[in-house]
C-alpha cells in the first residue's frame, strides 16, 4: 500500500469531514476530487450531469484519479460516492494508496443528506429507496476496493479518523 490515504464510501459518509481532520492531524493536503472536477469543469456536479450526463462524470472521475497517481507527496483523497463503481478505478484506487471504505447505513445517510439537493442521484421522490439501492449495488463494490473498511455510523469524526490512523499503523 503507497503512503496516500484514500476515502472512499457513499455519500454523507463523512469522507471530506474525516479527510479534513487526516489532513490536519497528519500535516498532508487534502484533495477532493468532486471539487477538481468541479473546478477543471468550471461547474457543479449537478451541472455537470444536467449538461453532459452521469458517463462524462464517471470520465472526468477517472482522469482526475489518472492526475493523482503521479502526486509523489504522500496527501489525502476524499473520493465521490461513485469513484470505485468503475473497475479500472477500482484497481487505480488500490495502486494509489491505501483506501479506507467509511461504512455507512442508510438511515444515516438520509440523516446526514436531509435537506440536501445538491446530489443528482437521489433527486425525486422516495430519497430513503434510492438510498437503500444504490448502497446495496454499491457496498460490495466499496468493500472489494477497499484495503479497510471502517463504521462510520453514529460515531465523530476525530475517533474514525483515530482507527483509520491506528488500523494502518501511521501513528
Amino acid at each position: 500500500m503507497g503512503e496516500h490515504i484514500v476515502l472512499i464510501g457513499f455519500m454523507g459518509a463523512g469522507k471530506s469531514t474525516v479527510g479534513r481532520w487526516l489532513s490536519r492531524k497528519l500535516s498532508r493536503q487534502l484533495l477532493d476530487t468532486d471539487a477538481m472536477i468541479e473546478a477543471r469543469a468550471g461547474m457543479t456536479i449537478s451541472e455537470i450531469f444536467a449538461a453532459r450526463g452521469e458517463e462524462a462524470f464517471r470520465a472526468a472521475e477517472t482522469e482526475v484519479l489518472a492526475g493523482l497517481a503521479q502526486r509523489r507527496q504522500p496527501v489525502i483523497v476524499s473520493t465521490g460516492g461513485g469513484m470505485p463503481m468503475r473497475a479500472e478505478n477500482r484497481e487505480a484506487l488500490r495502486k494509489l494508496g491505501s483506501v479506507v471504505y467509511l461504512r455507512v447505513k442508510p438511515e444515516t445517510v438520509c440523516e446526514r443528506l436531509a435537506g440536501d439537493t445538491t446530489r443528482p442521484l437521489l433527486a425525486g421522490d422516495d430519497r430513503q429507496r434510492k438510498v437503500e439501492t444504490l448502497l446495496a449495488q454499491r457496498g460490495p463494490i466499496y468493500e472489494e476496493a477497499a484495503h479497510l473498511t471502517v463504521d462510520a455510523d453514529a460515531r465523530g469524526p476525530e475517533a474514525i479518523a483515530e482507527e483509520i490512523l491506528h488500523e494502518l499503523h501511521i501513528v
